[in-house]
């Protein structure tokens, strides 16, 4: 079968989300070639895709903004139909997304059977919850008749304007010459999946004594948070806050130049996969079986087995249900310290 042209892929779920998509894209374009695929986001993600080489071009939904409404949505209605688009394939599980490609008159729409939307799409393809979500994913070109395809890691290109702007960063620091870096990234969208910040500032404080340069990552939402673990580590210029300073391809550029990224089940976990870096894991409320876990060889995941409790909810929440965060609070800084020299060799 010949997958109609030009393909649309709908994403406007979270920056994670937006990278486990990417293998689609890379898929069709291995195995056609010729194939124009464009892909839509909303606008906190549109930087993960920006020159990604498998896409011709980003459409940007801003659906909590300037789109927002009925107006918003009819107007990126018409700038779907605009593109002629003879698929859309759809990972995102919600009704809107279905609701658009439908709207738009895209003639062969591939989606999820567990999707609000289903009964919107021409073909639905099994959403199987115990898989890896690139795996899931990939399971949707089956709906345009490419058999299983193998895993292939997200790819994100930085870009020189990135590779530039951490270069000048890091060279002004003062500190950063010949040190490994080791990143951390504290921050998360949701409470329970976040590893307490003054651990955090012990695990950097170690890191420091062992010789690495540790930078702090997140996006301006994760500004206090940084802010306050920089300030409760004594790693003075060993510590780098690179927090709200670069967009998600630099952040993913501070990510590849490091031995090593830290961080809770979050998006930048997957900006290290991205870009090849491995990660040790911090997961609490949620757990690497959801489909969202490091898939590197070199990845570790840190969590608390033997609580009943655990999973609490597929996302988190803002606060420990039972009210005593053991699945985070039993991991201690020296657990960590220790993953981190067994997975360096202790360099």
């Amino acid at each position: 079968m010949t997958v109609p042209d030009p393909v649309l892929i709908v994403q406007t779920a979270f920056l994670g989300d937006v990278i486990l998509t990417l293998p689609v894209a890379q898929v069709l374009r291995r195995n056609e070639p010729d194939l124009r695929i464009d892909m839509m986001v909303v606008p906190r993600t549109a930087g993960a895709i920006t020159g990604h080489p498998d896409l011709r071009r980003t459409l940007v939904y801003d659906k909590r903004g300037a789109d927002s409404g009925v107006g918003g949505f009819l107007r990126i209605v018409r700038e779907v139909k605009r593109g002629g688009y003879g698929c859309a394939i759809i990972p995102h599980r919600s009704l809107r997304s279905a609701l658009l490609a439908r709207a738009a008159g895209i003639p062969v729409r591939v989606g999820f059977d567990a999707s609000a939307g289903r009964m919107l799409f021409t073909r639905t393809v099994s959403y199987e919850k115990d898989i890896h979500e690139i795996d899931r994913n990939l399971r949707l070109l089956e709906g345009i008749g490419l058999g299983r395809s193998a895993r292939v890691a997200p790819l994100i290109a930085p870009g020189e304007a990135s590779k530039t702007a951490v270069a000048g960063f890091l060279s002004g620091s003062g500190g950063a010459r010949g040190r490994r870096i080791v990143a951390i990234a504290p921050g998360t969208l949701w409470n329970t999946k976040r590893w307490p910040g003054e651990r955090y500032a012990a695990v950097a404080d170690g890191l420091v004594k062992l010789g690495y340069l540790v930078v702090l990552i997140g996006g301006p939402e994760d500004l206090a948070l940084c802010g306050s673990i920089a300030g409760g580590a004594v790693g003075g210029a060993g510590i780098l806050n690179a927090c709200g300073r670069f967009d998600v391809r630099g952040s993913a550029e501070l990510i590849r130049q490091s031995v090593l990224l830290i961080c809770n089940d979050s998006a930048p976990l997957h900006l290290a996969t991205a870009v090849g870096t491995p990660v040790l894991a911090i997961f609490g409320a949620t757990i690497p079986g959801f489909g969202f876990g490091p898939i590197g060889v070199r990845d570790t995941v840190m969590e608390t087995g033997g609580l009943s409790c655990r999973p609490c909810s597929i996302h988190g929440g803002d606060r420990c249900p039972i009210g005593t965060f053991e699945c985070m609070l039993r991991i201690t800084p020296q657990m960590v310290l220790d993953e981190v020299a067994s997975m360096t060799g202790g360099e």
